[in-house]
């Protein structure tokens, strides 16, 4: 057997390859992430190896993006591929040496000896519908992200342009007020703004619910603000407002073409109810394959959510954080799931509420709930069934 080590990096990929008995073959190889580079790579394996690629083990860490094309390259080849959590080689790393070294070269060959331990599994491509699934719902929590950045910008403009009006609107991130903002963008205007046209504006925005009342109102306080009348800050407050629409418009794009996905799908995840079209996208892509979990203990692992144990001699801890070092997206839709299937569901509902009146804190209560949530949908994508609650 040739156990081969990569690590992985952007321009350029480090490797170690050795054999069963110990014997080093190839201390250090460098080649470019091109084609090119992955051929050479692919010339030296078999050089090493009798010309074959027959009893290969490869093994890389998880890199995001930048090991995505060297895998896919690596399995058209026939190569058994392994891919290990960056944590797993630093603890290794740290095992092993007591030296802070850290190169390119020495992770290669900490990851070659990391491939002879057995319980290495090999990596399973994903079907075409979940790899897809899973950059959209990642690119979806990034634009999700970057709206809110937008919105915090827009709350802090407000605060110095209009810091009244967030005292008379439940949000100044609501479609009445950006369309308020984007026509009249300071108290100045507001408070120069003829009554009638001001009131007609809030009434088609916000379909009724703000009329003449409220109009007055927020012309009332525009006249007597403290609000800046900068017209630099009424551009950056209309050109961001523009930018959180335009962001949303994209978001309900791409929530469309992850609904389409998931229909095509039919995972019996959708089946439970609480659980949307987009919260089940980022649940089923990220698991992936279900039969890399042997139980609901190591899902829960995956995704981080399972608590930390500490125990030192007769002591045991009793109280112990949250692991947090799964996957981050899963978490966040498991725990987002479970506090709205908790509404609808009455088995997650009177679970969470028996915890509840057992002294736990809601959030604690929640993470409980989660674990039961992550039992029902191990359960149901291992049968294929869907869910009926009891």
């Amino acid at each position: 057997m040739l156990y081969v080590g990569i690590d992985v990096a952007k321009a350029k990929h480090d490797c170690c390859i050795m054999d069963s008995d110990g014997v080093v073959h190839c201390p250090n190889y460098t080649f470019s992430n091109s084609r090119q580079g992955f051929n050479d790579f692919i010339a030296l394996v078999k050089k090493c190896n009798g010309n074959n690629l027959n009893n290969v083990k490869v093994g890389l860490e998880s890199t995001g993006h930048y090991s995505h094309n060297l895998i896919a390259f690596l399995k058209q080849s026939k190569l058994y591929v392994t891919v290990f959590n960056p944590l797993q080689v630093d603890l290794y790393h740290k095992a092993v040496t007591l030296r802070k070294t850290k190169t390119d070269k020495c992770d290669a060959k900490f990851i070659c000896e990391m491939l002879f331990s057995d319980r290495n599994k090999s990596y399973q491509e994903q079907s075409y519908q979940i790899s897809e699934l899973k950059s959209l719902s990642r690119h979806r929590f990034r634009l999700v992200g970057y709206r809110s950045k937008l919105k915090i910008s827009v709350t802090r403009i407000f605060d110095l342009v209009f810091p009244e009006l967030s005292s008379v609107v439940w949000s100044v991130n609501q479609n009445s007020v950006y369309a308020l903002a984007l026509e009249l963008p300071n108290t100045k205007a507001i408070s120069q703004c003829n009554i009638t046209r001001l009131t007609n504006l809030l009434i088609k925005t916000s379909y009724g619910k703000y009329r003449k009342e409220k109009a007055l109102e927020i012309k009332q306080l525009a006249t007597s603000s403290i609000g800046s009348n900068s017209p630099s800050l009424a551009f950056e407050l209309q050109q961001t407002i523009r930018l959180v629409q335009n962001v949303s418009s994209e978001i309900e794009l791409l929530e469309q073409q992850i609904k389409s996905l998931m229909l095509e799908i039919d995972s019996p995840v959708m089946t439970i109810p609480g659980i949307s079209f987009v919260l089940g996208a980022i649940i089923i892509s990220e698991i992936g394959d279900i039969s890399n979990f042997e139980n609901p203990s190591k899902l829960l692992a995956f995704a981080g959510c399972e608590p930390s144990t500490y125990q030192s001699g007769k002591y045991l801890a009793n109280i112990t954080p949250m692991v947090k070092r799964g996957s981050k997206y899963l978490r966040y839709a498991l725990l987002t799931a479970t506090r709205l299937v908790s509404i609808k569901c009455p088995v997650i509902k009177n679970f969470l509420n028996l915890k509840v009146s057992q002294g736990k804190h809601y959030f604690v209560a929640l993470s409980h709930a989660a674990r039961k949530l992550v039992r029902i949908i191990f359960k149901l994508l291992n049968t294929n069934t869907a869910f009926i609650a009891c």
